[in-house]
């Protein structure tokens, strides 16, 4: 049996269990805040009920664990390499949201023989019996592993600010993402964030801006989500290693990140929003090796 025949099995056989919604958030650029959106929209999600566990693909950089100001004792590595077990990897934060440090981890799974991938799945598999939804937090800019988590998704939420420098790296991230073999549009949902607006109106026309540019020459149909305004307090709460939405959920920043949660969670648009789950999603990225 070929490992494409087991990853099939593995996702029929998983098929009868309840999925995860898996929201996979990125950018073009480093510094357009892509991880306090995860991270706030986590904490607005279990505010409204959901389970949710953080996945912190973002190679060689702790954003996720340094802005929950917790230190995870396990990360992605020790489940691949030490024998331990997909709850022993999971860090719980504030409000109970889990977070997954991927360290090298997932990077090192094209190493990895068969056997052993199909073990890795079927671990990560059962986060789908933890977690309403998972968030996935990638790297910034444009790298193959990035690309990798993106053609895997089927929701990805696209954070852009307007600096004339993220616009355009938006761009270059969308068009790589439409050339990749593996990228299928009509099962991918593309969602964007304007964040550090001045107003509600500026985000409106920078997502026009390039969704215009998107629609003439890539034909990617994309959405539009909200804003989220330039906040002081946000910027205090990042030194706080605290989510403004837990550090102050009045704040303006924290109101946005409420508005976009609800909307990703209003019932229609969850009914557009078919669940994967993580064996599916993870299968994804080990059959395009």
């Amino acid at each position: 049996m070929d490992q494409a025949e087991q990853l099939r099995i593995i996702k029929a056989n998983m098929q009868s269990r309840p999925l995860s919604r898996v929201i996979t958030v990125t950018s073009g650029k480093g510094g357009v805040g892509k991880s306090n959106t995860a991270i706030n929209l986590a904490i607005q999600f279990r505010k409204m009920g959901k389970r949710v566990i953080i996945l912190d693909a973002d190679f060689g950089l702790a954003n996720i664990e340094i802005m929950f100001g917790a230190v995870p004792k396990h990360n992605l590595c020790d489940l691949i390499y030490q024998g331990k077990n997909i709850k022993e990897i999971i860090t719980w934060g504030p409000m109970e949201v889990g977070f997954i440090s991927g360290g090298s981890g997932i990077a090192g799974m094209s190493n990895l023989s068969r056997d052993y991938l199909m073990y890795i799945i079927k671990n990560l598999a059962e986060l789908d019996a933890i977690a309403d939804i998972i968030i996935v937090d990638t790297g910034a800019g444009i790298n193959d592993a990035v690309l990798e988590f993106l053609v895997a998704s089927g929701e990805i939420l696209l954070v852009t600010t307007p600096e004339p420098t993220s616009i355009t790296d938006s761009y270059s991230l969308l068009k790589a993402l439409y050339r990749h073999p593996r990228f299928r549009e009509d099962d991918t949902k593309i969602k964007m964030i304007s964040n550090r607006v001045e107003k509600e109106s500026e985000g409106a026309v920078l997502f026009n801006k390039l969704n215009a540019v998107v629609a003439r020459y890539l034909k990617i149909p994309m959405t539009y989500l909200g804003s989220v305004p330039q906040d002081n307090q946000l910027i205090k709460a990042v030194m706080q290693q605290t989510p403004i939405s837990i550090a102050n959920p009045t704040a303006k920043s924290s109101l946005a990140y409420e508005k976009i949660a609800a909307r990703l969670l209003d019932k229609e648009e969850e009914q557009r929003q078919p669940k994967r789950g993580m064996a599916a999603f993870f299968s994804h990225i080990v059959s395009g090796r």
